[in-house]
């Protein structure tokens, strides 16, 4: 079902790839449950900034954002981000992550 989201959005409205890539990510009930938000999407789809907020759905047992749910509100963005400006022609499969923190979550 994505893949045909994404194929139509990209056929007729490829103009406006940044907003529908924040805009179904969003709404997408797998990406929903992980707590976080994208923020904001540039044109060429080379720089999306994710928000998680702190909630009681993905605090940890010391009250600070569970490291799982970081990862797991960023993993699934690489892929499809990686798919859109590639083409389908290339296959993308990720092998491994890695999480940078700017400052300690609180």
């Amino acid at each position: 079902m994505y893949q045909f989201l994404s194929r139509i959005s990209n056929k007729y409205f490829s103009r406006y790839a940044h907003i529908l890539f924040k805009w179904f990510f969003n709404k997408s009930p797998m990406y929903r449950r992980t707590t976080g938000r994208i923020t904001s999407v540039t044109k060429d789809l080379s720089r999306i900034e994710v928000k998680i907020p702190l909630s009681y759905k993905n605090k940890n047992y010391v009250g600070t954002i569970f490291g799982g749910s970081l990862f797991s509100a960023t993993d699934p963005i690489y892929m499809v981000q990686l798919i859109q400006l590639l083409g389908r022609e290339y296959v993308v499969w990720d092998k491994s992550s890695m999480v940078k923190f700017k400052r300690p979550a609180n």
